[in-house]
Formats: structure tokens, C-alpha cells, sequence
């Protein structure tokens, strides 16, 4: 694994050692960042079930201000420190290990908003995805026009809409999908 543009461009990234974690490949995460891209000019990513954190990683080489990483795994949240800290990215990071749903409550009590949300929840917890992405909204931890990316089996079929997010494209990479979703404002959903 490796980030593929900007600033850190062609620098490696440790993987979460064992087998707990799906990293996704470079292949996919250079074709993500090329549709919702390929580059920010600041705001703040969130990267949910983080593993190593190459998607975030990849986010603020390309021009992200700030990002937050979460995830529930030991390794997963050390390989995070790891890559972000020989990257020198520690001052544009925000590492914890916590339980999703909890930790959106503790942003929202920041009152944080995000421009880009990477959700790549375990596959078989398919549930994970409305109950994050409609609370996200519901705790106003969404700016318009926000991305969420959120990364699932093929198999899977997600909505094209929950609540103010719509989905505008869904890419497939094999056995992977991703849905890429969009935070429209009040007035366009009342059109």
C-alpha cells in the first residue's frame, strides 16, 4: 500500500497486521479519489473503521485540512499512529479508538462538521450503513455537499437516497462496490 498523490505521493503505508482488516487497494482508491477529486483545497475527513487510515491518509496528502480516525481494533488505531507519524502528519490527525456510534456523539458535542466521510464498516454488518449515515445527519456532523464514500461487497444493494444523502454513482472493482453518496441541501430535497 502506498499513497498515491500529493503531497506524500509514493510514500508506503504499514498495513494492520493479521487478517481483521480489508485495506483497500491502490487500484480502487486511486480511481475513488479521481471521481470525488482528485484534490481538496482544505475542510475535514472522517474515516470510519479506519484500519491502516490510507483512505484518510490519502485525503489530506491531497489537500484535506484535518482528518479523524476511528476504529475499534488495537493494531488497527497503532498502524494508524504509525503511518500518520512517519508521514508527518500528526498535527492534521486525530487518532481514537472508539465504537462508532459513540464517537459520532462525541464529534457532534465538538460541533464538528465534515466535508468527506469514508465508511468501510465489516461487510456483514450491512446495517452499520443507514444507522451511521442517517445519524451523521441527524447530529448535524455533515456539511452540504459533503461526500460520504462508503465501501461494500458487490453483493450488497444500497439505497440511492438516506434522507438528505443521495447517491450520484456506484462504482464496482470486482467483489468491491462503492457508493458514493452526496449532502444536498433542504431546498433541493423539497424539489
Amino acid at each position: 500500500m502506498r499513497v498515491i498523490s500529493g503531497d506524500c505521493k509514493g510514500r508506503r503505508l504499514k498495513a494492520v497486521p493479521g487478517n481483521n482488516t480489508r485495506p483497500t487497494t491502490d487500484k480502487v482508491k486511486e480511481s475513488m479519489f479521481n471521481i470525488i477529486g482528485p484534490y481538496f483545497d482544505g475542510g475535514w475527513a472522517l474515516d470510519l473503521f479506519a484500519g491502516s487510515g490510507g483512505l484518510g491518509i490519502e485525503a489530506l496528502s491531497r489537500g484535506i485540512e484535518k482528518a479523524i480516525f476511528l476504529d475499534t481494533d488495537h493494531k488497527a488505531m497503532a498502524t494508524v499512529r504509525e503511518n500518520v507519524t512517519s508521514l508527518g502528519l500528526t498535527s492534521r490527525a486525530e487518532i481514537y479508538k472508539n465504537d462508532a456510534r459513540r464517537a459520532l456523539d462525541q464529534l457532534a458535542g465538538r460541533g464538528l462538521q465534515f466535508d468527506l466521510v469514508f465508511l468501510d464498516p465489516p461487510y456483514k454488518q450491512v446495517q452499520l450503513y443507514e444507522e451511521l449515515i442517517t445519524k451523521m445527519q441527524a447530529l448535524q456532523l455533515l456539511n452540504d455537499r459533503a461526500y460520504i464514500i462508503a465501501e461494500h461487497h458487490a453483493d450488497v444493494e444500497l439505497p440511492d437516497a438516506y434522507g438528505r444523502a443521495i447517491r450520484w454513482r456506484l462504482a464496482e472493482y470486482g467483489e468491491i462496490a462503492i457508493s458514493f453518496y452526496e449532502i444536498v441541501t433542504e431546498t433541493e430535497t423539497k424539489e
